[in-house]
């Protein structure tokens, strides 16, 4: 049996520990809590283990350093008379109240501090238990310290309107002059002058760095991602006065950036419970700013306009001025000079320069050293062609993609907008030119397999300016499955030959020995050595006039003759002729000695057999 104290140790621990879960317990945060004259305080009190209704009754009381410990009534939730003098008109204003978190829970709010507020306060609940039994109330002391944090900025935004792209640099100072360790929070935020449809609510953060200095973007607008570009940054430094700065720089502003903008400094202070807690907060307005769209305010425009005309030979020079863009230096342009037929047609890039300054040509890539392009000045870019021919008539205009508040976008990059020119109209005056082609194929002597072919195109050229002919041979055999896969085929046959204008010839191989020449002024040959069946079939040859301009170039006139076809066919030679009787009559006379000499060898093996058989009997 257990010794008689070993029982009474254990009945008296038990009794404690059932004491511990039924007896009352109020609670208010450690202290002491330092909060800042003049911004609120927010006490929570809690009450647990108790008995009677799950709602629970507060009174505040406050006992003042130089009061001497006398008790003044603050507020209660169940005695509105509850209220001393000093607080009595705080309570009926609500400066001074009670909110409840629950019903055990609730905490006194003083919404303005004042100095004499400073000193213990005291949460009492009022019993509804059974018995007496617990603790009732619970005290912290709060100390009020004087409002120091100051802000200031250095811009205020006059609400003029800026342009899509413009840089915004907005710099605030802030500063804390406190005995006890706080920290500072600051925010940028706008308040966007378009209310959202839920509940008008319009209020967005740009960007703020907390008390632990963390750079945090704010989550709407796509701030974020922009912060994440490196477009919207928050920068802190020391002031000459001791005032901590605060930087807020947007690269490139957009018109969703519009909006009234403001500033926040908050100061913090640990609680000796380790929680944070806010106990003071400026704001400060910076002013409007309207930001209008680039598409609005971009103008391109081709100088000069309307209809260009010109003399062949003579240069191009047309100008692409761009306004209304706003700061040069702050966005990258692509510039591109575009140009299509005149009756239409497919639009093609003639030159390009990016933001990097290179400059590249597109569908003539032979323009690369017979024109320019350049930036003349802030908004201006020129096209110029030292040489213009027929070929460079049409529809001209500029092409000016903008990349707003960026200087150097990635290939991949989207552009903020894109605006083009009217159409500029290029004409050239030229001489009027006419050429006729005739193709000739004589049939003397008669043309065999194996004789040199000569095939004369003669051309005829009418023109009032020096004139050359550029020419082309083509032909069509007569079986198209014999066709040379090599050799360069189109609607119209093969190319053999071409004869440029300067007399450099080129040879297409069919096969055969080609060659072309002049002959006279108007008569061009082409000879084919060796013909043969291969070269048989339909010939052509297509003269295009080049003309020399007053500047002494040549240029293509676009002026093209066609010939006729002449059909060329090779005989067989004598010699092909005499083959066949001399191949039969030799086939012939060997199979006729062939059936002699068989025919003699057998009757002469069948009587020397009967002799044989004769002298054995």
């Amino acid at each position: 049996m257990a010794p008689r104290w070993i029982v009474i140790f254990v009945a008296v621990t038990l009794l404690c520990v059932l004491q511990v879960y039924v007896c009352r317990e109020v609670t208010l945060p450690a202290g002491p809590l330092y909060r800042v004259a003049g911004f609120s305080l927010s006490l929570p009190c809690a009450v647990s283990a108790y008995e009677g209704p799950r709602t629970q009754d507060f009174e505040w009381y406050l006992y003042r350093e130089d009061a001497g410990g006398r008790q003044i009534g603050v507020v209660s939730t169940r005695d509105t008379g509850f209220p001393y003098a000093p607080f009595q008109s705080r309570v009926q204003s609500g400066e001074v109240r009670v909110e409840r978190d629950s019903g055990d829970k609730a905490r006194l709010i003083i919404q303005r501090l004042r100095a004499d507020d400073q000193g213990r306060y005291e949460c009492y609940t009022p019993s509804t238990d059974t018995r007496f039994l617990g603790n009732y109330s619970s005290s912290v002391t709060v100390k009020v310290i004087p409002d120091t944090l100051q802000i200031t900025h250095s811009r205020i935004l006059s609400g003029q309107p800026v342009i899509e792209g413009t840089e915004l640099q907005l710099t605030c100072a802030a500063s804390v002059q406190s005995q006890q360790h706080t920290h500072v929070s600051v925010t940028f935020g706008v308040r966007s002058s378009r209310e959202t449809e839920s509940q008008g609510h319009n209020l967005r953060e740009i960007i703020s760095i907390d008390r632990e200095l963390r750079v945090t973007p704010g989550h709407s607008g796509g701030f974020a991602k922009r912060h994440r570009d490196g477009e919207i940054t928050l920068e802190k430094r020391k002031g000459d006065r001791g005032q901590d700065l605060y930087t807020l720089k947007i690269s490139a502003l957009t018109p969703e950036d519009s909006g009234s903008y403001f500033w926040e400094a908050a100061q913090w202070i640990r609680d000796p419970d380790g929680k944070w807690e806010r106990i003071a907060l400026r704001t400060m307005e910076l002013g409007n700013l309207t930001v209008q769209p680039l598409a609005d305010s971009l103008t391109v425009r081709s100088v000069p306009e309307g209809v260009v005309s010109l003399q062949p030979g003579a240069p191009l020079s047309l100008s692409c001025v761009v306004s209304g863009l706003g700061s040069w230096n702050r966005s990258a342009l692509l510039v591109q000079w575009m140009r299509r037929g005149l009756a239409g047609g497919v639009e093609v890039e003639l030159a390009r320069v990016g933001p990097d300054g290179v400059v590249l040509w597109g569908d003539d890539a032979s323009r690369a050293g017979g024109g320019s392009m350049e930036r003349e000045a802030d908004g201006k870019f020129s096209l110029r062609l030292f040489s213009v021919h027929p070929a460079d008539a049409g529809l001209y205009r500029c092409a000016v993609s903008v990349y707003a508040g960026r200087k150097t976008p990635g290939p991949a990059s989207p552009a903020t907008v894109t605006q083009r020119s009217d159409w500029v109209t290029v004409s050239l005056k030229t001489e009027e030119v006419r050429v006729s082609a005739v193709i000739d194929l004589p049939r003397r002597p008669l043309l065999k397999r194996g004789s040199t072919v000569s095939i004369f195109c003669n051309v005829s050229v009418w023109s009032r300016t020096p004139a050359q002919v550029a020419l082309e041979w083509r032909h069509t055999p007569e079986d198209p499955l014999q066709k040379d896969r090599s050799v360069s085929v189109d609607s119209k046959g093969r190319v053999l030959a071409v004869l440029t204008r300067d007399g450099l010839t080129r040879i297409y191989s069919n096969g055969s020995d080609l060659s072309v020449e002049r002959v006279s002024e108007i008569c061009y040959r082409l000879r084919v050595f060796s013909a043969d069946q291969p070269d048989q079939g339909l010939y052509q040859c297509e003269a295009q006039v080049w003309a020399q301009d007053p500047r002494g170039g040549w240029y293509d006139t676009g002026v093209r003759a066609e010939s006729t076809t002449a059909r060329l066919y090779l005989y067989a030679r004598v010699t092909d002729l005499l083959l066949i009787p001399l191949v039969v009559g030799v086939s012939s006379a060997l199979f006729v000695g062939v059936l002699i000499i068989a025919t003699v060898t057998c009757c002469f093996m069948k009587r020397l057999a009967r002799q044989r058989s004769r002298v054995r009997k």
